[in-house]
């Protein structure tokens, strides 16, 4: 199914060149194209590029670089031929499509007289980042983000490309299904970049929960606060803290009586805490639990999880 979904990235004429590619889906993880540069492959974080023949190599030297033409029949093929009908998500300088894969674009910026995008031509990068979704990876965590059937507000800490987004997802289908540590509860999910849900025309692409409501490529703080009004979610769940506002808009939730889940980039615990937007968390205690990611060995998995406190609960 995978690999249909990402032969399907690429116009008729292009396919049997990308066949090889695509029956990798389950090690794909990223595809870079840059005109007048070689194609990338990312197979489970490691670097590879496309021959013209379609072969997939180690050697640059022997690798397809994409052209012009090409890089324009793949963007407007993405767009069904209408690029206009695609300039909100353009903007926002990605498009999301069937599966839940992401395509992340950039090129010629047209700015608006307040400084604001207005579009974007001449495409010429493009970062295909193909969907995975792991059912059952959040099983580990679950029994200790429950204290005797209540969930705890959960803050997952992760250096990039260590899949937390992922964990995220499961999680959150798990918390909104319900099962053996707490019942079904309703989820609202703040989903800004089109990752966890992956919604194409609204729909999510990803398995996130019978219990879920998804605000799809809303900004953070306006999403979280739009969904407690509407929504009455007893979880918000957001991906990527980055801002004061942001954690502002963390605290009010708090206050409206909602659960949180969320996720922020950092390399350690002490790292996450010395960042401006998080000093003093451990004095207002906002976080219940807090789930450490690593990359081990060329592989990611969780280091350890800690309680509201900074206590070691498990180390894994």
């Amino acid at each position: 199914m995978r690999s249909r979904e990402i032969l399907h990235i690429f116009p008729d004429y292009m396919r049997d060149k990308w066949n090889a590619a695509a029956q990798k889906a389950d090690k794909l993880w990223e595809i870079r194209l840059r005109v007048h540069r070689e194609i990338v492959l990312i197979l489970e974080g490691e670097e590879f590029f496309l021959s013209k023949e379609g072969q997939i190599i180690k050697n640059i030297e022997k690798a397809d670089v994409m052209s012009e033409q090409d890089m324009e029949a793949i963007f407007s093929h993405l767009c069904d031929y209408s690029i206009y009908a695609f300039s909100d998500e353009i903007r926002q300088g990605f498009l999301t499509i069937p599966g839940g894969h992401r395509i992340g674009i950039a090129g010629k910026v047209i700015l608006e007289e307040g400084g604001n995008i207005r579009n974007m031509k001449y495409i010429r990068y493009m970062n295909i980042r193909i969907s995975h979704e792991i059912k059952g990876v959040a099983d580990a965590v679950m029994p200790y983000i429950y204290q005797k059937g209540r969930l705890q507000d959960t803050l997952l800490i992760s250096p990039p490309g260590c899949g937390k987004t992922t964990l995220l997802r499961d999680m959150i289908r798990q918390i909104s299904d319900g099962g053996p540590h707490g019942e079904g509860m309703n989820v609202a999910v703040v989903d800004e970049r089109s990752e966890i849900a992956g919604c194409y025309m609204g729909c999510p692409q990803n398995d996130v929960g019978r219990r879920t409501d998804v605000m799809d490529g809303c900004p953070k703080v306006l999403g979280m606060m739009m969904l407690i009004r509407s929504m009455s979610p007893q979880v918000l769940a957001v991906d990527e803290l980055g801002s004061r506002e942001d954690m502002g808009a963390v605290c009010r939730a708090l206050q409206c009586g909602s659960r949180i889940i969320a996720t922020v980039h950092g390399d350690s615990l002490e790292d996450v805490m010395g960042k401006d937007l998080f000093r003093g968390l451990g004095d207002i205690r906002v976080f219940e639990r807090y789930i450490m990611l690593e990359r081990a060995g060329g592989k990611c998995r969780v280091k350890a999880i800690y309680d509201g406190d900074f206590q070691l609960c498990c180390d894994l």
